[in-house]
């Protein structure tokens, strides 16, 4: 079998490979099984964006989020040794963001945990990097754990899963969760667990908000899909609700500022050598598709560090993990920061006016979401031309009437209020993306703030560790 470190001994130019050559599973899904599955939309995403901030909405989420179950007796001791995240508060009722790093401190990917007890043990929902990097751990390094992969439904054998999974949010959710849940809807603090009764059926509820305001992840047996959806639309239909496609669903980030699948820094150094044989040239590592504005020969340029994905809070020295040396010096040194931009009004209108008329064209801006590589690497520069950080997930919000971008900023030029400018469109004219097209390379200033943008969503969501 042909391994992604027989990928990168076979290409002359890694970085070129994976801006050019590559199809991203990302791009694969929106195109295949997946659009078949959900809707792009059910109504139009403008109005299933305001659903979130107005009345609710509903996410499917049973299809695309591959999940990875690991239990036995090793299973805590794996876990907690291949992530910074503290398991000193481990409990059946509380669910953790959980990460990992490489031993020079770089992100390799992150997903939700959920503890089930010693029987049942982990549940780790999405995020294919992450989950590749605890099934390589748990194969490799001799612990006794037994660990259970459920690909997403694309990938899957019979296009059957182990579990649905929905997410309900916004101001009508509580009142349609309280009609529909046997007793009621229980108090839940955010970010913790507890089990409800719908429809006859047993569920599962994770207290968190996709979209940045207050809902649920509703999961269960997968058979009982349909009889749980069933029973939050009829109960959401006198309340607003609306149900989101997938147009809708991509653009959630950029109102609770997660930064979704930045590239992995695996590709580099010795130590991670085994893993990279170990890693099947057809992975999700092997196919994720630079794209964007910044195009360096140096793939660590793409690498993230927890402070730039925002994770700084969650990382705890009260254990032994992979990458602890590495994240300790990270914190006496400067950093790079989670932030968001807006863009500027006036650099976004002249982009679309340049789809008409004479002269240049601008790289087309989408909505509502309108990065073109998975991840998007956009070059972030200060007023006078310094390189400063990178944008990654951008598009539109409806709710906010703005264009925002996700990025990562030198601390020197993170706080709210400082004006900084983007790179817009790739280098040549444009990659050999077959979804890219022709066009010359512009800028947009931009306005640095702090994550999340929405003031609804940062009085909703609370850290957790």
């Amino acid at each position: 079998m042909k391994t992604l470190q027989d990928l990168i001994d076979q290409t002359p130019d890694l970085v070129d490979h994976l801006y050019n050559d590559t199809i991203s599973q990302y791009h694969k899904s929106r195109t295949g099984l997946l659009a078949t599955l959900i809707a792009p939309e059910y109504t139009t995403w403008r109005e299933e964006q305001r659903a979130w901030r107005e009345t609710a909405v509903l996410f499917n989420q049973s299809h695309h989020m591959p999940v990875l179950f690991v239990k036995g007796r090793d299973a805590r001791k794996l876990l907690e040794y291949l992530s910074p995240c503290t398991f000193s508060n481990l409990s059946t009722d509380r669910a953790k963001q959980y990460f990992c790093v490489t031993p020079r401190g770089h992100h390799v990917g992150d997903c939700v945990l959920n503890y089930y007890g010693e029987a049942e043990g982990f549940e780790l929902i999405s995020g294919m990097p992450v989950l590749n990097w605890v099934r390589f751990h748990g194969e490799t390094g001799g612990y006794d754990v037994q660990m259970r992969f459920d690909p997403s439904t694309p990938y899957a054998r019979d296009g059957q899963r182990e579990k649905f999974r929905f997410q309900l949010e916004g101001p009508n959710a509580r009142d349609i969760l309280d009609e529909i849940c046997e007793g009621g809807w229980p108090e839940i603090r955010f970010f913790h667990t507890a089990y409800v009764t719908i429809a006859g059926c047993r569920v599962h509820v994770l207290r968190h908000g996709m979209a940045g305001h207050a809902g649920a992840e509703l999961s269960g047996p997968f058979a009982e899909l349909d009889r749980v959806r069933d029973a939050i639309l009829a109960a959401g239909e006198k309340r607003g609700l609306r149900q989101a496609g997938t147009r809708t669903y991509y653009s959630t980030p950029l109102e609770d500022g997660w930064i979704p699948y930045p590239l992995p820094g695996i590709y580099t150094g010795d130590e991670l050598r085994a893993y990279r044989e170990w890693l099947p040239a057809d992975s999700w590592e092997a196919n994720m598709q630079l794209g964007g504005s910044l195009y360096s020969r140096d793939i660590e340029d793409y690498y993230w560090t927890p402070s730039a994905l925002g994770y700084e809070k969650f990382v705890k020295f009260d254990h032994d993990f992979i990458g602890r040396a590495a994240l300790e010096a990270q914190m006496q040194a400067p950093r790079r920061v989670k932030r968001v931009l807006r863009w500027h009004h006036d650099d976004v209108a002249r982009i679309f006016a340049s789809q008409t008329g004479d002269g240049p064209i601008y790289k087309a801006i989408d909505m509502p979401t309108s990065y073109y590589g998975w991840p998007q690497a956009d070059e972030l520069r200060s007023a006078d031309g310094a390189l400063i950080g990178m944008s990654q997930y951008c598009g539109y919000n409806i709710n906010e009437r703005e264009f925002l971008s996700l990025a990562c900023v030198d601390e020197a030029f993170a706080e709210p209020g400082t004006e900084v400018v983007l790179t817009w469109g790739e280098v040549g004219g444009g990659s050999r993306k077959p979804h890219v097209e022709r066009h010359d390379q512009t800028t947009i200033r931009a306005t640095v703030h702090l994550a999340p943008f929405s003031k609804e969503a940062q009085e909703k969501l609370r850290a957790v560790i």
